[in-house]
């Protein structure tokens, strides 16, 4: 049997001896290149407006009076959800940013449709003080704890033979008898 090579053409023998590829195998790697990078571009914003609709959707209160997500207000006969979740569609799709959305919001609605306050000017607090709260609390039973130590003022255990108690046990018998 003989053996047969394969049919080298003389641009596929320049490329292997140069180390570099022909000019239409480079011409064709930055085709299917352009075509793979303008693809995911384009599928990158695919769910883009859905999920930027779930995002403000949670982040605003309906005003019907439920307390209830937007998205999720279920009210029997509500007069703003369905406009509502219309106009946060058509204002995505209108390519309004974010911010433009719940500013637009906030102003024809006010402030309460906010599902949590802002992390800016005043409403800043709303997010420090529960937390100094806390560490102010804790921070004072920590001292109320050491000088109770300090002070001898904690509860010690009573010897089981106090002669104070033996009243109380015997009220406590005679209250739990059948």
């Amino acid at each position: 049997m003989e053996k047969q090579s394969p049919v080298v053409s003389r641009q596929s023998l320049a490329s292997a001896i140069s180390g570099r590829p022909s000019r239409s195998l480079r011409f064709k790697l930055l085709v299917r290149v352009t075509v793979i990078v303008l693809l995911a571009l384009v599928f990158m914003g695919a769910g883009d407006n859905a999920q930027r609709f779930s995002t403000l959707g949670h982040g605003m209160v309906c005003p019907c009076g439920c307390s209830q997500i937007l998205l999720e207000c279920n009210h029997v006969g509500c007069q703003y959800s369905d406009r509502m979740r219309a106009e946060l569609q058509a204002q995505l799709n209108a390519g309004d940013s974010d911010e433009a959305i719940t500013q637009a919001f906030t102003q024809k609605y006010g402030n309460t449709i906010l599902a949590a306050p802002t992390k800016t000017g005043f409403n800043l607090v709303a997010w420090i003080v529960p937390f100094l709260v806390l560490a102010l609390a804790t921070l004072f039973a920590g001292m109320v704890v050491r000088r109770w130590r300090t002070d001898g003022l904690g509860m010690a255990a009573a010897p089981a033979g106090a002669p104070g108690f033996d009243r109380f046990r015997e009220q406590a018998r005679r209250e739990t008898e059948i």
